[in-house]
């Protein structure tokens, strides 16, 4: 059997290396391939400007928008296949410019003061970490020639890289190289527990930072949270072409298969509900506009394991967030279907810490099988989830060129980058908008909101994360050496939480296990793609995995504190709060400081008069010799 050609190039590939791209900026043509190696089109020649239809943003995406203000950045991008396999190209680019008037060969056709090229691989597997720190060497090598003629440096780039890289396996460090959890994430872990479950929720996700390197590490390293993820959930990421509809209807997969457990119930709602209900919206760190329609939750009666799982309105619909609900910070209200009627019976004395059971790392995935329904490489937990596939796109960078699939009906959803300011500007084309300078994470539809609501075992889960991490790089010198609060540790932590999620909804009569994890993100999970598809088949392992939330327990005063902490930290009323009490405390310290200079001037020029005056009478009389007494002696 002959092997089905994978890049361009018509040649055999030798490797997981399909082709080296030289992306150089003409002063006329703008963004162009000036080199590849081996050839784009098997036709052309290896300077040839031509790409295939399917790579035509190439150019823009291994030179990114804005790359001139940078002296040097590095992107991750995205390619569909070019066959019918529908395997992602994972590309790496690094870009640097050179001043002119530094080449020892200037070609014809530069013009500008400054010269802009990026080198770019394209590799079917999805090492991005790995190949960066290779090629970035490579990159100053080429430009240290100041030669861009000397084009055998970039061949033996392509023959090392497919030599060095053949056996590689897609598991280990090799993958999240690069991807370090604290260093990249400028997020608090509340917000990338939200993260985490936008994703789930398969949602519009759209990041927004500069520089490119930035962009696509922070991006790359909230999907590392998941299992799997980044080793093989990303083949079916790029592929937009899908012949389904652009919202997944649970009658487009065979409902004998594909079914709600028994006790799927949405739980009714209260008094109580409705105001904490705003509350936990404003406390998700969200800025608001309520110019979104309300996204169906699930509803309906119990239903046995062949029933068809059929969406409905939302049994309670969210009341528009105001300022009045906000400020109703009562910490006897905690959220729905967390305790007993949603009241606070369960509070203790106060202990200082919440009772919760500590989660352990889950290793030893086993080997790998073929995902009957996601096409996925998948472990025994059926994992990675199929998130990115029937058009749901992961997008490390987006080019300007491209913004035309963010309305596309062929895409299901994306979690994208950009770094272009009409990108953010179009809000409404995106679910939710991730400012990673700012840390922020806009959502607009106060639905979507209610969904995100942290409760109050996810909140455990985040504040255990934070002292472990925190607590784990006070010692610079053995920072990141240790397992308890290095990045492992942090994916083995939402690993387990995923893991127990999964385990928890197989469960019967498992209302109160998932109201841990918010009722209102469950009813909206389970109607998801990848949930359909993860639950229509068997996986046995997942009985070693005990349900429930990792950090269950019964309430305590510690637990409100945290909720009141949360509250008041992220609201929009509690950082107008937080500034007001900061500048308060400032104009009362420098307040304080010219009370100080002034009376302590004062005082300072009384103890110093004090201070002469004691030490002259301290001072023994100075005796000289009298004139009388030296006159007597003569």
């Amino acid at each position: 059997k002959k092997k089905k050609k994978e890049g361009g190039g018509g040649l055999e590939p030798k490797g997981p290396v399909l082709h080296i791209v030289v992306v150089g900026f003409h002063h006329k043509r703008g963004c162009q391939v000036e080199f590849s190696y081996p050839p784009l089109i098997p036709a052309e020649g290896h300077d040839s400007n031509n790409l295939p239809e399917k790579w035509k943003y190439l150019p823009f995406l291994a030179l990114p928008d804005g790359a001139h203000n940078y002296q040097e950045d590095t992107v991750y991008f995205h390619l569909p296949s070019l066959n019918e396999e529908m395997k992602c190209v994972y590309g790496v680019s690094c870009y640097r410019q050179i001043e002119a008037k530094a080449l020892k060969v200037r070609q014809a056709d530069v013009t500008r003061e400054t010269v802009q090229k990026s080198v770019c691989v394209l590799s079917r597997v999805p090492l991005y970490g790995l190949i960066q720190a290779k090629l970035q060497l490579i990159t100053h090598a080429y430009f240290e020639e100041k030669d861009f003629s000397q084009i055998s440096i970039l061949k033996e780039l392509y023959d090392h890289m497919n030599g060095s890289l053949r056996g590689t396996t897609l598991e280990g460090s090799q993958v999240y190289l690069g991807k370090s959890l604290f260093l990249t994430l400028s997020f608090t872990y509340t917000k990338v527990l939200i993260l985490f479950k936008l994703v789930l929720l398969e949602k519009k996700v759209l990041f927004y930072v500069s520089p490119v390197n930035r962009l696509v590490g922070t991006l790359m390293t909230v999907l590392s949270l998941f299992p799997g993820m980044i080793e093989h959930g990303l083949a079916d990421s790029s592929h937009y072409h899908c012949k389904s509809s652009i919202s997944e209807t649970p009658e487009s997969l065979d409902p004998a298969r594909i079914s709600p457990s028994a006790g799927e119930l949405n739980p009714k709602t209260d008094s109580k509900t409705d105001i904490i209900d705003a509350t936990d919206r404003e406390s998700s760190a969200f800025d608001h506009s309520d110019n979104h329609t309300s996204v169906a939750d699930q509803s309906q009666p119990s239903a046995s394991p062949q029933d068809r799982l059929q969406p409905h309105p939302p049994s309670h619909t969210s009341p528009d967030s105001s300022e009045s609900d906000w400020e109703t910070l009562d910490p006897s209200v905690l959220e729905a279907g967390e305790g007993s009627e949603g009241s606070v019976k369960h509070l203790e004395a106060e202990s200082g810490e919440p009772i919760t059971v500590q989660p352990k790392s889950v290793t030893g995935q086993g080997q790998l099988t073929q995902g009957l329904v996601s096409g996925l490489e998948e472990d025994q937990y059926g994992l990675p989830l199929a998130i990115f596939t029937k058009g749901y796109l992961c997008l490390p960078y987006m080019a300007l060129q491209q913004h035309h699939l963010l309305s596309d009906v062929r895409v299901r959803g994306f979690v994208a980058g950009a770094t272009n300011i009409l990108f953010r500007q179009q809000r409404h084309l995106s679910d939710a908008v991730i400012d990673v300078e700012e840390a922020r994470i806009h959502v607009d539809d106060p639905e979507l909101r209610r969904m995100l609501s942290l409760s109050t075992a996810d909140l455990r889960f985040s504040d255990f994360l934070l002292k472990h991490v925190t607590e784990n790089r006070e010692d610079v010198f053995l920072d990141g050496t240790g397992w308890e609060g290095g990045d492992e540790w942090i994916r083995a932590q939402f690993a387990l939480y995923l893991h127990s999620l999964l385990a928890s909804t197989l469960q019967q009569d498992n209302e109160k296990l998932l109201a841990d994890y918010s009722s209102a993100f469950i009813s909206a999970w389970k109607i998801t793609h990848n949930y359909r598809v993860w639950f229509s088949n068997k996986h046995p392992a997942m009985a070693e995995i005990t349900p429930g939330h990792p950090f269950q327990g019964q309430y305590s005063v510690a637990d409100v504190k945290l909720r009141l902490s949360h509250s008041v930290q992220n609201s929009e009323r509690g950082k107008k709060l937080g500034n007001a009490v900061i500048t308060t405390s400032r104009s009362v310290v420098q307040t304080g400081k010219a009370v100080g200079q002034s009376v302590g001037g004062a005082l300072t020029s009384a103890k110093s008069a004090m201070s002469s005056w004691f030490s002259t009478l301290a001072q023994p009389a100075v005796t000289s010799p009298a004139p009388d007494s030296t006159a007597s002696k003569q």
